[in-house]
């Protein structure tokens, strides 16, 4: 969850539109400055006001992304495994359920290739990370992970690594997979934002029919989580009968103090209105869970609950038990610490980044097969393959 050095993407260019999709758009835009209006039952059906178009669209969209059986499509040849390295991960947070699944996949993947891994937790505040960061660059490692913030904030830190030639790669640290020159990342491993943000509106479209009164929960603290809400409002913006009834800045760090007392607010203000909800992390799901409870509001929905990221083992059992979250966006968390492992071995053979992204995936209980994580098949024997191991 986290930076985007381009607070202002444009929204998605693949909309087809014709007159009355625009008068929609028109319709849909005045909505969100008004910022409430008549949220219709998911189970009304399409409506033939709505969004025929966007919401055909966004149907085959959330099929596509919802399949299980895709075979590996990353990186097969490489160098092999550089020896006696060390790496440390800088943790925004590891409250965050994202970042800490990253830093075991890192672990794991380290162990494989038979390197040491230290995490330093920042704690969720700039002093905090600042610290761990400098506490980082004096261990010497070979390598420096930025776990889930923006290099900025740490910018006289990484120069220091710079300096003393320690590469430094992102998860989630910048809003765009990829080396970062202007960040002084090697790489910075992440799904699109614009896929994850695009697929978790086009899941309520799809399952609302076009018809839902939706609350978003965000953390504006953070650019790419703020990056990744306006994004997914853009998308919701797409369809007239979607109504985008509130939106909820909420820090990480604050979310389990703020998220109960704000929900219950919600429901008084909005009641059945209130049908659909998408975060940018599921953590917000687990503090809501006790204020939909004490509502009496049923854990299989409404209201119907997406997480866009990142997809952590508390996600899925709440998922698979219907207990007030229907859907995630995960990212392939193990594999992407991996995937991490990878890059520095790139790094330290000379060779460029490798340029992969993973594909974005829905995961609900008709297809989660009971898992806890969403931990694609083929990356792990493709990755020993090419180191050797």
């Amino acid at each position: 969850m986290y930076p985007n050095p381009n607070p202002n993407p444009n929204p998605n260019p693949n909309h087809k539109t014709t007159l009355t999709a625009a008068a929609a758009l028109l319709t849909a835009a005045a909505t969100l400055v008004a910022g409430c209006g008549r949220g219709p039952s998911a189970d009304s059906g399409p409506s033939q006001a709505g969004c025929p178009a966007t919401l055909a669209k966004a149907e085959a969209a959330v099929r596509q992304a919802e399949n299980t059986d895709a075979s590996w499509n990353g990186p097969t040849s490489g160098p092999a495994a550089v020896s006696g390295k060390t790496i440390v991960y800088v943790a925004q947070t590891m409250t965050n359920p994202g970042v800490a699944g990253v830093a075991k996949g890192v672990e794991e993947a380290a162990k494989t290739i038979g390197w040491k891994v230290r995490v330093i937790d920042g704690e969720g505040t700039p002093a905090g990370i600042q610290a761990a960061f400098s506490q980082a660059v004096t261990l010497k490692p070979s390598g420096i992970v930025v776990g889930g913030f923006d290099p900025r904030l740490t910018s006289q830190q990484v120069a220091r690594a710079k300096a003393a030639h320690i590469p430094v790669i992102g998860w989630h640290a910048v809003d765009s997979p990829g080396p970062s020159e202007s960040t002084g990342l090697f790489t910075n491993v992440t799904t699109k934002v614009e896929d994850v943000a695009r697929i978790s509106a086009d899941w309520i479209i799809a399952r609302s029919k076009g018809e839902a009164g939706v609350v978003v929960f965000t953390d504006d603290s953070i650019p790419f989580a703020r990056n990744k809400s306006e994004l997914i409002r853009r998308e919701l913006a797409a369809c007239s009968g979607v109504t985008l009834l509130a939106y909820e800045n909420i820090p990480i760090p604050d979310a389990s103090s703020r998220t109960p007392q704000e929900v219950s607010s919600l429901l008084s203000r909005f009641g059945s209105k209130w049908n659909y909800s998408v975060a940018i992390n599921d953590l917000y799901f687990a503090d809501a869970a006790p204020a939909l409870r004490a509502a009496g509001k049923p854990g299989s929905g409404p209201p119907f609950n997406i997480g866009a990221g990142d997809g952590d083992p508390s996600a899925f059992q709440r998922i698979n038990n219907e207990q007030f979250q229907a859907a995630t966006v995960p990212e392939p968390l193990t594999q992407q610490g991996w995937h991490i492992v990878d890059e520095f071995n790139r790094a330290f053979a000379g060779r460029p980044a490798s340029g992969y992204v993973a594909p974005v995936h829905i995961t609900t209980a008709d297809n989660s097969g009971g898992a806890t994580s969403w931990d694609p098949s083929g990356y792990r024997e493709a990755y020993r393959k090419i180191w050797g191991r």
